[in-house]
């Protein structure tokens, strides 16, 4: 089921965002792409987060024929375009939602109704320099999600 999404930062247009993202990673406009295209322009104007499974069934309803696979590939690029944010939950399940900013940013997410919030901070360059002196490491990119219960779930 589909859950709650926080906003917060500046919002990018949604249709032209999925759009554009659609144009540079398809050959061809296709009716299933259009139809993909379609469903995630609304869930991205209403900031659902959504399976993939939910993505499927609603897409189910209008044209039962579009292909799994069809649907999990334009998923799988859009993340990697960073159209998509996908956030991966201890339980197993990942849902995703619309990217609101196209600039860096993080998540809060509720791990019992799968609400996600975007944040518009960041670690300090100085706290991620640490970081990779203290590990020895040499970071070239990072995304943090924090869990827990949204105000609703808490009761509060």
């Amino acid at each position: 089921m589909a859950g709650k999404s926080g906003k917060v930062g500046c919002q990018m247009d949604v249709e032209k965002r999925v759009t554009t993202a659609f144009e540079e990673f398809s050959e061809r406009s296709t009716q299933p792409r259009q139809d993909i295209a379609r469903s995630l322009i609304r869930l991205g104007k209403s900031g659902a987060v959504f399976s993939a499974e939910d993505l499927i069934k609603r897409l189910h309803r209008s044209n039962p024929h579009i292909g799994r696979a069809t649907v999990y590939r334009s998923m799988e690029k859009l993340v990697h375009m960073k159209v998509l944010d996908r956030i991966d939950f201890v339980d197993g399940t990942h849902f995703f939602r619309l990217c609101g900013s196209d600039s860096h940013h993080h998540h809060l997410a509720c791990t019992k109704c799968h609400r996600v919030v975007e944040l518009d901070f960041c670690l300090e360059d100085e706290q991620i320099a640490a970081i990779e002196r203290q590990q020895g490491f040499s970071i070239q990119d990072h995304a943090i999600t924090f869990f827990g219960l949204c105000r609703d779930c808490r009761g509060g």
